[in-house]
C-alpha cells in the first residue's frame, strides 16, 4: 500500500467512526471511546482533505499551463500560482506526516515536576527556586494550573527541593524534555572577588497516574508519621502529621509534610509515589525502544546534563539540540521558555521520521 493509499484509507475511517459518533451511540464508554477517537482523527483528517485539494489544484494548473490558446498573462500568473502550490506540498507533506507519528500515549496527561538543588550549596539551591518561578509562570503563561504540593526551603530564599502539580491540556507533551540536569553560571551575591561559580539543579517531570495505571498493595508499603518541622527544625505543628511513605518492592521513598492534616499529605505522597512508579515503568519501555533507535532527544534521565544558563554572556544553550538563545532573562521568566520546548519537540519529530524513514 503507497502512501495516497494509506491516506485515503484513513479518510475513509474517519467517515467511518464520524458516521457512528453522529447516530445514537447508547453505550456511555462505547461513545466516550469514539468521541475521543473521533478528536484525534480530525486533525490529520482536514490536513489530508487540504493535500488532496491542493493536489488537484496542481494537476489543473498544469493541464490550464498545457493549453496553447492561453494568452501570455493568464499563463504567467499560472505558473506563479503552480509555483506557490509546489512550494507547499512539501510543507503540507511534512505536516501530514507529523501528525501521523505514533503518539505518545502520555502526552494528554497533567505532570508532576519535581526540582532538587544539586552541587553548588546555596547558590545551588537559589537556582531551584529559580526554576521553580520559571515553571510557575509558565504555566501561567499557557493557562495551566500550578499547584506547589511540597517546598523545602533553606530560609534563604533557596530551595533544598520541591513538588508541583501542573494541570491542563497537553502538560506532559511540552514538559517531558526537561528532566535532566540544568547547570548555571553565574557569580553570586556574596562572592566578593566576582568569579563566576557553576552550580546544577535536577529537574523530573513525571506524568501523573491515576488508581488504575498503578495499582499499589497496601502489604508493599511502610507508611511512617513523625511531626513536621520547618526551616532550622522549628515545629510547623504539634501533631504527627507529616507522612514518608516506603515502597518495598522497590525501595522508592516518598516523604510529605506541608498539609497539617496527615491524611492529606498521605494522600499527596501516595499521588506522588504512583507518579514515580509509573514513569519507572515507561523509562523500561524507553529503554527497550531506543535500542532500535538512532538517536533520542535525551533519555529524562536527570542524570544527563541538558541545559546550561550562563548569567554573565545572558545566554540559555540546549546541549541536546545545541540551541543557544540570548535571552536568558525571558527564559528565566517563563516568557521564552516555549522557544526551546517547541525547538526540542521539532527535533524529537525530525528524529522519529527518519526512524520510521528506515524501517
Amino acid at each position: 500500500m503507497n502512501f495516497d493509499e494509506k491516506l485515503a484509507q484513513l479518510l475513509h475511517h474517519y467517515e467511518e467512526v464520524r458516521e457512528k459518533v453522529s447516530s445514537m451511540v447508547e453505550d456511555p464508554a462505547e461513545f466516550a471511546k469514539l468521541s475521543k477517537e473521533y478528536s484525534d482523527l480530525t486533525p490529520v483528517a482536514e490536513k489530508i482533505t487540504e493535500w488532496q485539494n491542493l493536489n488537484s489544484e496542481k494537476k489543473n494548473l498544469e493541464d490550464l499551463l498545457q493549453d496553447s490558446s492561453l494568452d501570455k498573462e493568464l499563463k504567467d500568473m499560472a505558473q506563479e500560482d503552480l509555483q506557490k502550490v509546489n512550494e507547499r506540498l512539501p510543507e503540507m507533506l511534512h505536516e501530514i506526516q507529523v501528525l501521523l507519528l505514533p503518539k505518545d500515549v502520555d502526552d494528554d496527561r497533567n505532570a508532576i515536576i519535581e526540582i532538587r538543588a544539586g552541587t553548588g550549596g546555596e547558590e545551588a539551591a537559589l537556582f531551584g527556586a529559580n526554576l521553580l518561578r520559571m515553571y510557575q509562570r509558565y504555566a501561567e503563561l499557557q493557562g495551566w494550573r500550578f499547584e506547589l504540593m511540597h517546598e523545602s526551603d533553606t530560609g534563604l530564599g533557596g530551595i533544598k527541593e520541591a513538588t508541583a502539580t501542573i494541570s491542563g491540556k497537553g502538560v506532559f507533551a511540552k514538559l517531558k524534555f526537561e528532566s535532566g540536569v540544568h547547570r548555571v553560571q553565574r557569580v553570586p551575591e556574596t562572592e566578593a572577588a566576582g568569579r563566576i561559580h557553576t552550580s546544577a539543579a535536577t529537574v523530573a517531570v513525571l506524568p501523573e497516574a491515576e488508581e488504575v495505571d498503578i495499582h499499589i498493595e497496601e502489604k508493599d508499603l511502610r507508611i511512617d508519621v513523625f511531626r513536621s518541622s520547618g526551616p532550622g527544625g522549628q515545629s510547623v505543628n504539634t501533631t504527627d502529621s507529616a507522612v514518608r511513605i516506603i515502597h518495598i518492592p522497590t525501595g522508592v521513598v516518598v516523604q510529605q509534610q506541608d498539609e497539617k492534616s496527615q491524611h492529606k499529605n498521605k494522600a499527596k505522597a501516595l499521588k506522588i509515589l504512583r507518579a514515580r512508579l509509573y514513569e519507572h515503568q515507561r523509562a523500561e519501555k524507553a529503554a527497550t525502544r531506543a535500542a532500535s533507535r538512532k538517536s533520542q532527544i535525551g533519555s529524562g534521565d536527570r542524570s544527563e546534563r541538558i541545559r546550561t544558563y550562563n548569567f554573565p554572556q545572558g545566554r540559555v544553550t540546549d546541549h541536546r539540540i545545541n540551541l543557544t538563545l540570548y535571552k536568558l532573562d525571558r527564559v528565566i521568566d517563563g516568557s521564552a521558555l516555549d522557544e526551546l520546548i517547541q525547538a526540542l519537540i521539532s527535533e524529537d519529530q525530525a528524529s522519529r521520521l527518519a526512524d520510521l524513514g528506515d524501517m
